[in-house]
């Protein structure tokens, strides 16, 4: 895949996306999120791609606030509430090539995104987010049913 900063690969999804979103849902989380949460039940019994896929593809409210990466292979997506980014996954087979950097560009761009919620343990993301000019505010909150906090993010201009 080239390196590209244009949108140009990003589009809207659809109900059809949703089997490749909820792959790379449950992908991230057993990778980034299951050695932070430990949690088997959750990350291998009842986080599903076909089930997720299924609540996906009827959530017409989510899937209007979802936006992929698609240039032949559905990398990444993005889902935007207001102007927080909600979530912001890329395969892991692909991070690293720009997808989501143009993912979070296209929020901060189309939909003034400025804001989201970032896990305190997930020093990557951190990084990430980080380096395209979000800092914490100082704010937190536990993820619920937790004790791991997320931080709030706020984009510096």
């Amino acid at each position: 895949m080239e390196q590209s900063t244009s949108a140009s690969f990003i589009r809207p999804a659809t109900a059809q996306d949703a089997g490749r979103i909820a792959e790379i849902l449950v992908f991230n989380n057993r990778l980034n999120f299951f050695p932070i949460f430990k949690d088997e039940q959750y990350s291998f019994c009842e986080m599903q791609v076909v089930s997720l896929a299924q609540q996906l593809a009827e959530s017409r409210d989510a899937l209007a606030r979802t936006f992929v990466w698609d240039d032949g292979v559905l990398r990444g997506f993005v889902r935007i509430q207001g102007r927080e980014v909600e979530k912001l996954f890329v395969d892991p087979c692909f991070q690293g090539r720009g997808v989501g950097a143009a993912l979070l560009r296209f929020a901060v761009t189309h939909f003034e995104a400025d804001h989201l919620w970032a896990l305190e343990a997930n020093e990557s993301a951190r990084r990430f987010y980080s380096v395209h000019g979000f800092a914490p505010t100082g704010e937190s909150r536990f993820e619920e049913g937790t004790d791991q906090r997320l931080l709030l993010l706020h984009r510096q201009n």
